[in-house]
């Protein structure tokens, strides 16, 4: 009686195991975060990176369009977009808010006195509790909003020419 229990529940335990596993093969590997677009922001809290101010979403509603851009300072293709990041600061439709994610301050201080600061507001996401509200997976990432808070583009990846050519077009077109 007691090798049958044993066998069964060796039997149930295994069933559950491959049954597990069958169902993650049939799963899309994919992270999409594609269907963020044309939603709008919900509510949200950023920490103010060197104040005790938390930025929220109605911080966001005096510009035409906010760039929400998660980045950090130990992140190679953040000084890729970088420049870009700088010319876009000249224009006057868009606000950048700067999410500093899983970073150490100084490092953070000592990246942007070295590059230059774009960011409009500068906040901080140490745990990266805050950027995963905002579907982001890996950085750098952007999240182009309007006036309404309703997300234009997601970019995934650091913002280069084209993208900076494409974001100057949305904003300007208004």
């Amino acid at each position: 009686m007691k090798k049958k229990f044993i066998s069964f529940t060796i039997f149930l335990l295994l069933s559950f195991v491959l049954s597990v596993f069958l169902i993650g093969l049939n799963k899309n590997p994919l992270y999409d975060t594609k269907s963020l677009e044309g939603q709008r922001i919900k509510n949200f809290e950023l920490e103010h990176f060197d104040k005790e101010k938390i930025i929220v979403k109605e911080d966001l509603l005096d510009s035409n369009f906010t760039l929400i851009n998660f980045w950090a300072s130990w992140c190679s293709p953040c000084k890729l977009e970088h420049p870009y990041l700088l010319k876009l600061k000249s224009n006057k439709n868009i606000k950048i808010i700067g999410v500093n994610f899983k970073d150490k301050q100084n490092n953070a201080i000592d990246f942007l006195e070295s590059y230059g600061n774009p960011y409009d507001i500068l906040t901080k996401d140490n745990s990266g509790k805050q950027s995963i509200n905002f579907g982001i997976y890996g950085i750098p990432e952007s999240i182009l909003i309007d006036k309404n808070l309703v997300i234009i583009k997601k970019f995934i990846g650091p913002i280069l020419s084209n993208d900076y050519k494409n974001i100057e077009i949305m904003i300007n077109n208004e």
